[in-house]
């Protein structure tokens, strides 16, 4: 009783909490992705909503993705003709209609039953670019298939060689042309608020996972470690070797994902990356107390234009993407909305979130006066 109380005390107090009590029972009804997370709070199991919405140590670095943001404001010019706004991007030749992609996440199938499959299925239906985690609950094939394209693989790197090419020769088997290495957990991570906000689920694991407490994300759960001897990954002993070793092993575009310094970021550039994720995973690495739109400038200034900078974290308006655009992302992910949106009502509850983020986005950019992404520049804002 005390940790259930502990959570919704937690719930009332998140930067994140709706301002509403009564949550929406239909994705239609949704006016803001905020609106979905009291339905998926309702829907999900405590235990696993707690790992959608904690971060690390005192989740200070989750609440400052959020608080970054209102240091930056926008400056929208008047009596530009809007009547025609395209907000399509091209990344690696292919062209998409939104900048606004879907960030990886495992274990969908704890928030939804069809898991990473519904989530696909919505990606699909808004032709959105879609990065599939190794820890996903579905299969890389299966997801292919119900996306109607391979999507974006992000890699956690198995601690043996010998795994790392047999989980990059499967998914280049699959067709996925675009590897997304995270290298943000290698050194570890405290999930303080997740751990004690998970004691308010008093069910067996077993009766969720269907494996043994302890083992839920063992080979069981994670179904891209098969035919893998050793399943532990994100070995502390990795360095820039491991970017130049995969660069070597694939042709697949490879884009590292969890750098928030302009060190990194020139690194990257040397190390052959084609591209940068700006990347906190979303506030539960580390507690820097820095959210990614505050690291995104001296990334994008190091980088200088040679490669394609991408971020993540604290994402829940279209003027938050637009502001990242301007500071120089070329496009910009979301990870809790649309996990709230699945978590409450599957694959429309994903596609709903895509649909309102975009259409923040088309106005934001209507109301700036610019016409297409490449024409909002830092000049937008302050």
């Amino acid at each position: 009783m005390n940790s259930r109380r502990e959570f919704l005390s937690f719930l009332a107090a998140s930067p994140l909490a709706l301002a509403q009590s009564d949550a929406i029972t239909d994705p239609k009804d949704a006016l803001s992705v905020l609106d979905f997370e009291e339905a998926a709070r309702r829907a999900v199991p405590i235990a696993h909503f707690a790992y959608i919405n904690t971060g690390v140590d005192d989740d200070a670095t989750l609440k400052a993705n959020r608080e970054g943001f209102k240091k930056i404001q926008l400056r929208p010019r008047r009596l530009v003709d809007v009547s025609k706004v395209d907000p399509s991007v091209e990344l690696f030749g292919t062209s998409w209609p939104s900048p606004i992609y879907i960030c990886p996440c495992g274990s969908q199938k704890a928030f939804r039953a069809d898991g990473e499959l519904a989530t696909a299925r919505a990606a699909r239906a808004k032709n959105a670019v879609q990065m599939l985690s190794t820890g996903s609950s579905t299969p890389v094939e299966e997801v292919a298939a119900a996306l109607g394209r391979p999507p974006w693989y992000q890699l956690y790197a198995p601690a043996k060689w010998e795994g790392v090419e047999k989980l990059v020769r499967r998914v280049e088997a699959a067709g996925c042309a675009v590897l997304v290495l995270t290298v943000d957990q290698n050194a570890g991570r405290n999930t303080e608020t997740q751990k004690r906000l998970s004691r308010a689920d008093s069910r067996p694991c077993a009766s969720c996972h269907q494996a043994a407490p302890g083992t839920a994300m063992g080979k069981q759960g994670r179904p891209m470690f098969a035919g893998i001897d050793n399943t532990a990954y994100n070995s502390p002993s990795a360095t820039w070797e491991q970017v130049d070793r995969l660069k070597n092993l694939t042709r697949m575009k490879l884009i590292v994902k969890g750098l928030e310094t302009r060190e990194d970021a020139e690194l990257a550039c040397e190390h052959g990356a084609d591209g940068i994720v700006v990347s906190n995973h979303g506030g539960r690495a580390v507690e820097t107390g820095r959210g990614t739109i505050e690291c995104l400038p001296e990334v994008v200034a190091a980088v200088r234009g040679r490669i394609p900078v991408f971020v993540d974290g604290g994402f829940r308006r279209g003027t938050d993407v637009f502001k990242a655009l301007a500071l120089g992302a070329r496009a910009v992910g979301i990870g809790r909305p649309y996990l709230w949106g699945l978590g409450a009502f599957g694959q429309p509850g994903v596609e709903r979130v895509l649909e309102i983020l975009n259409a923040e986005l088309t106005l934001a950019m209507r109301q700036c006066g610019t016409r297409s992404v490449g024409e909002i520049t830092r000049s937008f804002v302050v």
